[in-house]
């Protein structure tokens, strides 16, 4: 076996190497040094803080807002936002007595309601199981007008309601007026009118008269006193209907149709001829 097996590389014992041979001295590489690290950034002075100027990063304790404000006008804004709420919350308070059913409070203070509510905050709905309509109250209107030769004549019924039914059915979008306008103005005459249609108070009068307007307007719209034609008074009456039961219901209510006729209103000169607009 020979002695050398396994470390054929390493020179035998007593084997001289040849030395290397002479030339000029080449000095050894040093590794390089890193450069030292750069010194840390001086902090920048910030200018001095301004009030009137928005919060930044370099402000976070700046105040924002409502606190920005000065002592006074912040005791200002805090006085407006209370007014505001303190009016909301009557209001509310108002508009759920007005709809709730009667009661103590209600029955004590029932006139400042109303002169809260009316005209403008009017409920047409009531809390609590309201009674829905049962039946179908049809608006209509005759007039006497004076045709463009200056002869008399008188209208035919004409059905204003189902005019307005006309135009909301298969209508996506229908306006307020075809749908509660004639609606709301019946309910307030017949609301402020006595059993012989007499008006109670002012509010009677004014029913009438906004009444009148609608229909006169209407007339004016249907061309019921013709080319040169004007409407010199009116005629309102009701057409009311029992909704019949559902064919399951052992219930009997008659069908036959109820009209509440109103006396000839009058048209002052400037509705005439077409109504005020």
């Amino acid at each position: 076996m020979d002695a050398n097996d396994g470390r054929s590389n390493a020179p035998e014992e007593g084997l001289q190497l040849p030395a290397a041979p002479e030339g000029p001295h080449v000095p050894a590489q040093q590794p390089a040094h890193p450069s030292p690290p750069p010194p840390p950034p001086e902090p920048q002075s910030r200018p001095p803080y301004d009030p009137t100027e928005p919060s930044t990063d370099a402000y976070p304790d700046a105040r924002i807002g409502v606190a920005a404000l000065s002592l006074r006008y912040q005791v200002g804004a805090a006085l407006a936002v209370a007014v505001v709420a303190v009016a909301a919350l009557v209001h509310l308070g108002m508009v759920f007595l007005h709809v709730a059913p009667s009661n103590t409070v209600t029955k004590q203070h029932g006139k400042a309601i109303d002169e809260w509510i009316y005209p403008e905050f009017e409920q047409n709905w009531k809390l609590f199981a309201p009674n829905p309509l049962q039946q179908n109250i049809e608006v209509q209107v005759r007039a006497d007008v004076r045709t463009a030769d200056g002869s008399p004549r008188t209208t035919g019924w004409y059905d204003l309601s189902a005019e307005d039914g006309a135009a909301i059915d298969g209508n996506l979008l229908p306006s307020h007026t075809e749908q509660n306008e004639l609606r709301r103005a019946w309910d307030f005459l017949t609301a402020t009118h006595d059993n012989d249609n007499h008006p109670v108070g002012l509010r009677g009068t004014l029913a009438e008269t906004y009444l009148r307007r609608i229909v006169v307007l209407r007339l004016d719209r249907d061309d019921a006193a013709g080319a040169g034609g004007a409407v010199q008074r009116v005629q309102v009456r009701s057409r009311t209907t029992n909704v019949p039961p559902p064919e399951w219901s052992d219930e009997q209510v008659s069908t036959t149709p109820e009209y509440r006729t109103l006396p000839w209103w009058p048209v002052p000169a400037d509705e005439a001829a077409g109504g005020v607009r």
